[in-house]
């Protein structure tokens, strides 16, 4: 083989090779929208006016509005801030379990939050990752 069938030859194989990794790529899924992680947010859990327990939640925050993660990101903090103070205020405890909370009232305060934190529609919703009890046997009432 002389010099130029190989560049021709390189050429054709390269050629091959892009034309396979664009097809790949157009019959993949589309990108999943970005979202924020949040792990351990510790929230109490009340029952009768008394504190019974702490669940430590795991969420991921779906971002909308044009926004991204980087312009998120600097906002952990206070999304954080806002779920624990929902938490004090109006508990997401769920009736005769001390071992969870609720989930679409915690999604509900949280999305809430972030239209005064970060702008209407930043947060398109929440999602609830992980519920992990602090206490876990003999933790409901009556028992």
């Amino acid at each position: 083989m002389d010099r130029r069938t190989l560049i021709t030859s390189g050429t054709v194989a390269l050629a091959g090779v892009a034309a396979t990794s664009a097809q790949a790529s157009s019959s993949k899924t589309p990108a999943e929208a970005p979202a924020l992680s949040i792990p351990g947010v510790g929230l109490p859990v009340i029952a009768d006016g008394r504190l019974r327990n702490y669940v430590f939640v795991s969420l991921k925050l779906h971002i909308g509005g044009g926004k991204t993660v980087e312009q998120m990101r600097p906002k952990e903090a206070f999304f954080r801030d806002a779920l624990v103070k929902a938490a004090h205020r109006t508990p997401f405890t769920v009736a005769g379990d001390w071992t969870r909370l609720d989930e679409n009232r915690m999604s509900a305060a949280l999305v809430a939050a972030a239209n005064a934190i970060s702008g209407r529609g930043s947060v398109a919703r929440a999602e609830i990752i992980a519920q992990n009890p602090r206490l876990r046997a003999g933790m409901t009432p009556g028992v």
